[in-house]
């Protein structure tokens, strides 16, 4: 299903972000299903659907009301068809400063590889230094989450911190934790652009 356009977040060249709407848990239940799209984040164990139902995607929805629809989780769709591949999110910490906001994203395993998580983050970045004025933007994933470091390295954020919180017992997590960031003087620095905004 295409989203309406006035739903729409961001879009990029292949990609529409759009606002989770309350008829949205089924395709959160099938993305948190899939024990590898879930190994660095619960070492395959899947969300159990209640869960999603009850807690996840209220949250999700309150998050929009909360910050006026600046910033949350947004599902991506591809222009192409309009297929659900995920999310991606752009969120403030919720006791951190109001400048710094969170990048991240999860995608369905058919949408791997396809480099849809560096344009999309791409895009956010653009979103986020240009419309919402922030002064920095940051990202974490697990050390030997590679194809997640590698998206952050690509879109020009800086390894600044490797640390090892109280994780679940995942694989690799004796490894520790990365924190990647990027700054609105390091972005413009580097040229980055290409997204569109929607509203």
């Amino acid at each position: 299903m295409r989203p309406s356009r006035m739903a729409l977040y961001l879009e990029t060249d292949r990609l529409l972000l759009r606002h989770f709407t309350e008829n949205d848990a089924e395709l959160l239940i099938e993305l948190d299903s899939d024990p590898e799209v879930m190994r660095y984040l619960s070492g395959g164990v899947p969300t159990p659907p209640e869960k999603i139902r009850r807690e996840v995607l209220p949250r999700l929805l309150d998050q929009y009301e909360k910050w006026d629809d600046m910033f949350g989780t947004f599902a991506a769709h591809e222009k192409a068809g309009g297929e659900f591949i995920g999310w991606f999110i752009l969120r403030p910490k919720a006791e951190g400063p109001t400048d710094e906001v969170e990048l991240g994203y999860r995608f369905r395993k058919a949408a791997w590889g396809e480099g849809y998580a560096a344009e999309g983050s791409t895009a956010l970045l653009h979103k986020a230094f240009t419309e919402l004025g922030m002064r920095m933007v940051w990202a974490e994933t697990m050390f030997v989450n590679r194809g997640s470091r590698n998206v952050m390295k690509k879109i020009g954020m800086t390894h600044v911190q490797t640390y090892w919180p109280d994780l679940p017992p995942i694989e690799g997590a004796e490894q520790g934790e990365v924190r990647y960031e990027i700054t609105r003087d390091e972005w413009e620095l580097g040229g980055a652009s290409g997204s569109r905004a929607v509203g």
